[in-house]
């Protein structure tokens, strides 16, 4: 789970078959004081994220670079050769939820709504026969 601003506006991927992926960066900043000094601390993490087929045409049709989000995911970690020959790695967030903290800004003359995804469907929920090994 992140909130954090987008560093850059969403780059969308289409495929054959009609999918699709978007992909945009967020910071994350984390603010502390240092009990030695009392100095205030301030770290900015970026964190890759990977949204899929309609979730990633709505951020792509909403979202700006500088809005706020919060996503919800799963962490993927990728890795592939460079054109020099070189291992690259990566992580990703690929998304499975995500809501717009950002207000609503007008485009065109109407304003974009509020929007809360998730892509994925829920699990299905279990058998009332099934036991399980919780204390409650």
């Amino acid at each position: 789970m992140l909130i954090g601003h987008l560093g850059d506006e969403v780059k969308m991927h289409y495929f054959e078959g009609g999918n699709s992926i978007g992909r945009f960066p967020i910071a994350t900043n984390e603010t502390y004081t240092n009990k030695q000094t009392g100095e205030k601390v301030s770290n900015t993490e970026w964190h890759n994220i990977v949204v899929r087929n309609k979730g990633a045409e709505v951020c792509e049709k909403y979202l700006k670079k500088g809005d706020k989000i919060y996503v919800e995911g799963r962490l993927k970690n990728r890795q592939w050769q460079d054109e020099s020959g070189q291992m690259r790695y990566s992580t990703e967030i690929h998304a499975t939820d995500f809501t717009f903290l950002s207000p609503p800004r007008e485009t065109n003359g109407a304003t974009a709504p509020s929007v809360s995804h998730n892509p994925v469907p829920p699990a299905a929920p279990s058998s009332p026969d099934t036991e399980d090994d919780l204390p409650f």
